[in-house]
């Protein structure tokens, strides 16, 4: 059995990086976009993010980072299953409207087509795959919570489409 290395404990930011530099900086990393849907009770919460990546091929993990302030944060954890929609060029409308704040709850999925996987989490109809999870752990990131998931669905939707994707502030794409 392997021991864990130590992590130390997090450090303050160095008071002369500029948090606008940084932003600007990493605004340059190209990220894809996903909706990430939760069901609890009977009420379904979804958040567009491009903080989400593969962690791990054994086991299967992903991420994603949750703003500690958005109502998705608390429902995804108490939930303990989610799911992520990985986002084509034609599911833009749908980025901006899950990435608006204080849009309503209740119904808030009617206007985009979508159906359920097997933890019931909502799965936008036209993306290029789905992930499913189950949350492994929650990790404190500063401002935003890092959730682990383990995988426990992965399929592959549109094999023709191209990704949206966020650079620099704005939606684009590979072509």
């Amino acid at each position: 059995m392997s021991v864990p290395a130590p992590v130390p404990p997090p450090q303050p930011a160095d008071p002369e990086v500029d948090p606008a530099a940084y932003r600007r900086a990493v605004g340059h990393f190209a990220t894809g976009v996903t909706v990430v849907t939760t069901r609890l009770g009977t009420f379904d919460h979804a958040m567009t993010a491009s903080a989400f990546t593969s962690v791990s091929l054994e086991p299967l993990l992903v991420l994603v980072c949750v703003d500690k302030e958005a109502r998705f944060r608390d429902a995804v954890i108490e939930s303990g299953t989610w799911a992520a929609s990985i986002l084509s060029t034609t599911q833009r409308r749908a980025a901006d409207w899950f990435a608006t704040k204080g849009r309503p709850l209740v119904g808030q999925l009617d206007r985009y087509p979508h159906h359920r996987g097997l933890t019931g989490a909502a799965l936008l109809d036209g993306s290029l795959a789905w992930l499913e999870c189950r949350t492994r752990a929650v990790y404190d990131g500063g401002d935003h919570d890092i959730v682990l998931g383990a995988v426990l669905a992965a399929v592959q939707g549109d094999r023709d489409g191209a990704p949206l994707l966020y650079h620099r502030g704005r939606y684009g794409t590979t072509s």
